[in-house]
């Protein structure tokens, strides 16, 4: 790995995290352009990605993203939903700006359009999902950093992170790695858990216990659940 400070050096709780979110899990297809990223395919036919490559490009990212001095020229997008709760936690935690759910065509090229901006560098969670903003950012020069699998299309992404966008413990991890060091690199830390990045079906929330009592429950475990579910638990 290239050369970086020891506070951006993976630790061995940060490659369980990754291993246990199945964030190496790519697909049965590659794209040629993604072969330096890719370290074998298994006998079912799975390409497996370089957690390596993933942490430097990571790190490579975060400075980029460090280095704009207004945050809210930093556009984060997720089309997938399973980016949705990622980029709003990215936003919320960086002063970015997210446009989470369907990109609106003309957000960066049509200025008559009530969407419309001019963000300095995008950021995007699957460049298939998101082909519109990642083509329209070309047209008018804007950067563009895309978390990309085994099969993701290269073309218009200035800095590739390679990592499973299809899972969504490995969506929400990606981005809460990528936002843990953004602020590590001005200086500060993230202090939220990585399951707060996690989509969330409503179904499965739909019998939360809102109540005082639920809430207290929830502040003694929520800690706990989510170490357990990452590093001991079992992963859908």
């Amino acid at each position: 790995m290239s050369k970086v400070p020891a506070a951006l050096n993976p630790t061995e709780e940060d490659i369980s995290l990754l291993l246990a979110a199945q964030t190496h899990i790519g697909t049965k297809n590659a794209d040629k352009q993604m072969a330096p990223y890719i370290y074998k395919r298994r006998a079912d036919g799975i390409h497996l990605l370089n957690i390596g490559k993933t942490w430097e490009k990571i790190v490579l990212a975060a400075r980029v993203l460090a280095a704009i001095e207004n945050p809210a020229d930093i556009c984060v997008i997720s089309g997938r939903q399973y980016g949705h709760r990622a980029v709003l936690k990215f936003a919320a935690q960086t002063g970015a700006t997210a446009i989470a759910g369907r990109f609106t065509p003309g957000s960066f090229t049509n200025y008559i359009t009530r969407s419309f901006k001019e963000p300095r560098v995008i950021v995007v969670t699957d460049p298939r999902v998101d082909h519109q903003a990642i083509r329209e950012a070309s047209y008018v020069n804007i950067p563009c950093i895309s978390f990309v699998d085994s099969d993701s299309p290269l073309k218009f992404v200035d800095v590739a992170i390679p990592g499973n966008v299809r899972g969504r413990h490995s969506v929400g991890l990606l981005w809460w790695l990528l936002c843990r060091t953004v602020l590590r690199l001005k200086g500060g830390d993230l202090s939220v858990m990585p399951d707060m990045f996690f989509y969330r079906d409503p179904e499965e929330t739909g019998n939360v216990d809102w109540s005082a009592e639920g809430a207290q429950d929830w502040a003694a475990d929520g800690a706990a659940e989510a170490a357990h579910q990452l590093l001991g638990g079992t992963l859908t």
